[in-house]
């Protein structure tokens, strides 16, 4: 019985040119850490964004009993590829001997882009100190990504075993594609959803290209309150049935997004509550919730933010995947 749900799970994740035996193949070795509904969830990731794993262009990597899904440099390239007015991309890394300029210019439509002035090396060249990414785009000034080593130096210390190894035994070729994947993204709008995405216990997280700005949004959840307590007519519009509903409906959603933010505890879900909903009775109304849950929101992108800053990009190269079969 359980060999036949086993075929039935091959049977249906397949797609493109994957057959049965391919997607077996996929799970005995690359996504052999995933149980079943992770291995049925990452292929429904790869099919949704049309990546083969088998091609190594998407892998499913589980930590801390998450899944988490890392598209491989060469799904870049190639969706890149697929972009209109695509004219290709270079990479270089910057030396500490290395004679090297840049100047920042103004284009004609009113945006910057970066020139590099010079760059002439010699060997031995000495430590790599920074380096530079360009993609080219028909119509457009080269977009470009700058980096100094000290912006990806904390990946050598990564608590992850193979993203630290990689980062450290491979250095220079990590940095390089690092950079590839976030010009890449810049310049043709290479966003995989899954990836940023965390739900129901899963993590599907990516690239660093995804970096929301933090806001204030008290002035926005107090709006959001007022209009509620306005709509909470006195002269009772609403019936005590509908607010229980709301009510059901508002604590529903705020354990789910409890769940995201990963507090469990009841005292602290407690004083996250009196923290950021500040009730004024026992018990937050609903227009307190509904404030709150805009706020949990906020907090949950920040979260995944800083999650896939520490785990995420640097897992997604064709080599990473290979070590890890």
């Amino acid at each position: 019985m359980a060999q036949q749900n086993q075929v039935m799970l091959y049977q249906n994740t397949v797609f493109g040119e994957l057959t049965p035996e391919d997607v077996k193949t996929v799970h005995e070795t690359i996504a052999k850490d995933c149980n079943e509904s992770q291995f049925r969830l990452f292929m429904g990731i790869a099919k949704a964004a049309g990546a083969n794993p088998i091609l190594g262009e998407i892998h499913p990597s589980v930590f801390q009993g998450k899944l988490t899904t890392q598209f491989g440099i060469d799904f870049y390239v190639r969706k890149a590829k697929e972009t209109e007015g695509y004219r290709g991309y270079d990479v270089q890394l910057v030396h500490e001997q290395d004679d090297f300029e840049m100047h920042q210019e103004l284009s004609e439509d009113g945006r910057y882009f970066i020139a590099i002035d010079k760059h002439r090396f010699g060997f031995p060249r000495g430590k790599v100190i920074g380096g530079y990414a360009f993609a080219y785009k028909e119509g457009f000034e080269p977009f470009s990504v700058i980096m100094e080593v000290s912006e990806v130096e904390h990946y050598q210390r990564s608590q992850i075993g193979m993203q630290k190894r990689m980062w450290t035994d491979q250095f220079n070729d990590m940095f390089k594609k690092h950079m590839v994947k976030r010009v890449l993204k810049a310049a043709f709008g290479l966003t995989f959803e899954n990836e940023e995405r965390e739900a129901a216990g899963y993590s599907a997280e990516n690239v660093p290209a995804y970096e929301p700005q933090r806001r204030d949004i008290t002035a926005e959840a107090e709006a959001m309150a007022t209009e509620q307590r306005q709509k909470q007519a006195p002269d009772g519009e609403d019936s005590g049935n509908e607010q229980e509903l709301k009510l059901q409906e508002a604590r529903q959603q705020m354990a789910v997004k409890f769940q995201a933010l990963g507090i469990t505890d009841p005292e602290e879900m407690a004083k996250y509550i009196a923290q950021h909903a500040k009730p004024k009775g026992k018990k937050p109304t609903l227009a307190e919730m509904m404030g709150l849950l805009k706020i949990m929101d906020m907090h949950i992108e920040e979260k995944n933010a800083a999650d896939a800053d520490k785990s995420g990009d640097d897992l997604l190269d064709d080599e990473l995947m290979a070590a890890l079969e």
